[in-house]
Order: structure tokens, then sequence, then C-alpha cells
């Protein structure tokens, strides 16, 4: 479960975002649904202990982020959470496969080429496996760093405006591969997107 009560970030002095104590269940989606800068984004990179020097807490299965230093958050990440970024952050000149070597291994886990092989037959690119990141198209690109996000089992996947830039049958295709490979890895799901199109996938809102 993802809990956070007084929570609070600042960018400078002149502008601090202040969020609504919220509780997420375990394997539920949610989307966080606002406009550019009310925040969404900086709440999921806080729920994801990618920002710190907050105030507040922010508890993830009964760990609070905020007591953890830097390397255990580091750790914790590795083994808790899935991030897919608007951008997809692959390294073009590798392989697929060599890409999501990198997931486990970051994480200090067993590099297990058949979990790779799981993941990969799961969003229909298995056949890529070997191709460089620089020969796929947008859209397989994506999938790949879908399913670097699932490699791990991740307990959570926290994705950040994964449809905005698609049109709506890719953005479609895009959201039901979330949801499908989040309930195969009993994952909780959490989207923060300004794409309106999404309230008709996921019920469950937080508006900002």
């Amino acid at each position: 479960m993802i809990k956070i009560q007084s929570l609070s970030y600042s960018y400078n002095t002149s502008k601090k975002i202040h969020f609504t104590d919220l509780e997420i269940q375990n394997n539920t989606q949610f989307l966080l649904l606002g406009e550019s800068g009310s925040g969404k984004t900086t709440l999921l990179h806080l729920l994801g202990g990618l920002l710190n020097s907050q105030k507040g807490t922010i508890e993830v299965n009964g760990m609070d982020l905020t007591k953890l230093s830097e390397a255990e958050l580091d750790r914790f990440r590795g083994t808790h959470y899935g991030f897919i970024f608007q951008r997809n952050h692959l390294i073009q000149a590798l392989t697929v496969e060599k890409n999501l070597l990198l997931a486990p291994f970051l994480a200090g886990l067993k590099q297990d080429s058949d979990r790779i092989e799981e993941v990969l037959e799961q969003l229909g690119i298995a056949d890529k496996k070997h191709s460089k990141i620089q020969e796929l198209s947008l859209g397989q690109a994506q999938r790949v760093a879908i399913a670097r996000a699932v490699l791990n089992k991740p307990a959570i996947i926290l994705a950040d405006e994964p449809t905005s830039a698609l049109d709506d049958k890719n953005c479609d295709r895009v959201s039901e591969l979330l949801l499908t490979v989040a309930k195969q890895n009993q994952a909780t799901l959490v989207i923060a997107t300004h794409d309106q199109r999404l309230k008709n996938k996921i019920t469950n809102l937080i508006q900002l």
C-alpha cells in the first residue's frame, strides 16, 4: 500500500506544492490527473523516491521512504518499482536483451534470460530480442520500456504521460498493455497524465 500524509514539496522559495493525504491499495490502478504544472509528475516522482527533501511522509508497503538513506532508497527502488517515462531512456546502440539485462543488474538481482523471454512474449516483441533499440519503431521501443519496468516483478509501476503524444489507436494499445502487464504481475499501477482518454480505462482518479 502507498500512503502519503502532510506531503509538500518546494522547487524554490516561491512555489510550494501541497498534496492531499491519500492511500493507494495494492494491486489497483490509479490515474493522477491534472494539467501541466498541477504537480502530478512531482507527486509521481515523490512516490517513486526520485525526489527528496520534501516535507511529510511517504509510506510504501510499510516502509517510510523519507527515512531511507540514498543507498537504501536505490535498493528499494530497484526491487519494488518499475518506471515508465515519456522518454524511454533505453540505450540505442544495445540490443533489446542487453537493455533488459541491465534492469536486474542495477537492482542487484540475478539476471534471468527466461524471465526476459517471458516478458517479451507477453508484449508481443520476442522476435525483437536481438535487435538494437535504434532499429525498432517508436511503438516497439515503448514496449521494451514497459518490459524493463515489469522485468523485476515490481510491486508498483509508475508511468509518466505514457500516452499523451499518441493517437487514439496507439493510446488504446499502450493503455491496454500497461493494464495487462500490471495485472499479470499483480502490480499497483499509477499513471500521471493530463490525457482524459484514460478515464475510460481506469476509474480510480486522483485529481490535482
